[in-house]
């Protein structure tokens, strides 16, 4: 792995700058809640003498947690233009003034005496996650040679698991977690950001971007050389020329193009169900309101944030493990392995949660249930869905395609950020039986449709999904086939009559 090194320097940097920051604001609010809670009432009776109350609370609160994901679903948006016209590693060192800002405005609302400013800080925060989301899941499978894909697409989750755990670590009340110290956490992943700044001008360029987009050959071998050393490159130069010849006369699509191109159909649907399955079916909710999980499962409110670790770091060693096995099994067998240990572990842990009136010791049931859902979700769908979703595209299309996972993963996050507390004041524990619902409805639904991908080229991956996208016109494409077919047998007829009439000529 010597000859890798600068891979995998390069895999930790974007890492830490990308998914990271994203897991780390999807938690960082969860242990400092109830003074950033308080910091709002105080607030608000500085302004209007009266308390606030319980509903506009709820309403602002879930608002700062979920703002994240109307910002980030406009970085989504806006990544997929800049990075085909300046590049991804231009791209990502601008982003990171975005996030540099909204950790100071985040950091000064307390002393302004603004939660606003939280609002304000939140969104740009999303507006980065967004954007570093998309640029970071098509730099990492672009940047890799194929034999070791597998591993670097799960280090996306991998990174975002270690974000989150993070803002876990440092929310707890012996570091940054207490009512002094909470705009300093809600604002250090700012200082985390220069670390990209000052590192991503010393990498190379994408290979398959620099040759596809901008036509420099040259600079595709350099930057692969540079990535991977000296051996082994002429593979991946033959396959990405390929890729090249097979989209001489197509540029790259917009958002808007994918959609309506038949060839892509399936591989967007497949990554909508996916994804949307991924954030929805529980995992971002634990990590949004864990501590009210443990509180109704009666827990004090000084022991959750302690547990809460507990949560990260079953998350960051399932995730570690689905990296370092990814390559060798089929990601198709471990989603669907992992989403059937999921909706089992859900299904038990409203059982816990109905009988912890009755059943005192149901509460500690509840938490290793918890646990365990973590560990499935990160060894499963939560290591594997994004490196199954890049596979899945093409060079042309994706930027735009991950522009849509981008979208669709925001504005899941935003659904279960603004729903789940009301689910839980509705529903209560049976809450959880709706993710086994939809876990069912889209296990189901992925074992019927989606192929198996492993040791596959992109072109190899089009033609397997070819057989979905045109299932309906197969009958067609045989009778263009056989038309071409029967054309060029003609003309080698032709051809060697010509030849052989030259021979006779000549004797």
């Amino acid at each position: 792995m010597v000859r890798y090194h600068v891979l995998l320097e390069m895999i930790v940097v974007l890492g830490i700058g990308g998914t990271g920051q994203y897991g780390f604001l999807i938690s960082v609010l969860n242990s400092p809640s109830p003074y950033i809670k308080k910091f709002i009432n105080e607030t608000w009776v500085s302004r209007y003498n009266t308390p606030i109350s319980h509903q506009s609370l709820t309403v602002i609160w879930t608002s700062i947690e979920s703002i994240i994901s109307l910002g980030g679903i406009c970085g989504c948006l806006a990544a997929g233009y800049l990075s085909r016209k300046y590049g991804k590693k231009h791209c990502l060192l601008w982003n990171n003034l975005i996030l540099v800002g909204a950790s100071l405005i985040m950091g000064c609302s307390k002393l302004a005496g603004s939660f606003e400013m939280l609002l304000i800080g939140r969104f740009l925060g999303g507006l980065y996650a967004g954007f570093a989301f998309t640029l970071h899941s098509q730099y990492v499978g672009e940047i890799a040679p194929k034999k070791l894909r597998g591993f670097t697409s799960t280090t996306l989750a991998l990174f975002l698991t270690f974000g989150a755990f993070s803002g876990q670590l440092l929310g707890l009340s012996e570091v940054l977690g207490t009512e002094s110290l909470w705009p300093l956490l809600v604002s250090i992943n700012g200082i985390t950001s220069l670390v990209q700044l000052i590192r991503i001008p010393f990498f190379p360029e994408s290979p398959s971007y620099l040759l596809m987009e901008k036509g420099d050959r040259h600079a595709c071998l350099k930057a692969m050389k540079q990535l991977w050393g000296e051996d082994d490159i002429q593979e991946e130069m033959d396959d990405l020329m390929k890729e090249q010849e097979a989209r001489r006369n197509a540029q790259s699509l917009s958002i808007l193009e994918i959609l309506k191109d038949r060839s892509s159909r399936w591989q967007l649907y497949l990554s909508f169900l996916m994804v949307l399955t991924k954030n929805i079916c529980g995992d971002y909710s634990i990590y949004f309101y864990s501590y009210d999980i443990f509180y109704n499962a009666g827990f004090s409110p000084q022991r959750i944030p302690h547990i809460n670790i507990g949560i990260g770091v079953c998350d960051a060693v399932s995730v570690l493990v689905c990296a370092l096995v990814a390559d060798m099994f089929v990601l198709k067998t471990i989603l669907l392995i992992g989403y059937g240990l999921m909706a089992t572990t859900l299904a038990l842990l409203t059982v816990t949660l109905s009988l912890k009136d009755w059943y005192p010791w149901m509460a500690y049931c509840s938490v290793v249930l918890v646990f365990m859902f973590m560990f499935v979700q990160g060894i499963g769908p939560g290591g594997v869905t994004l490196p199954i979703t890049v596979a899945n595209f093409t060079q042309a299309s994706r930027p735009a395609a991950m522009v849509f996972v981008g979208m669709t993963n925001l504005t899941a996050l935003f659904i279960i950020g603004m729903t789940f507390p009301l689910m839980m004041e509705t529903l209560g524990s049976f809450t959880f039986l709706f993710f086994v619902g939809l876990i069912a409805v889209s296990g189901t639904l992925l074992y019927l449709f989606l192929p198996d991908t492993k040791g596959l080229s992109a072109m190899e991956i089009t033609e397997q999904f070819a057989r979905l996208n045109f299932r309906g016109h197969q009958s067609v494409l045989m009778r263009d086939a056989q038309t071409r077919s029967s054309a060029q047998i003609l003309m080698l007829r032709d051809s060697m009559q010509n030849v052989l009439h030259d021979a006779r000529m000549s004797t």
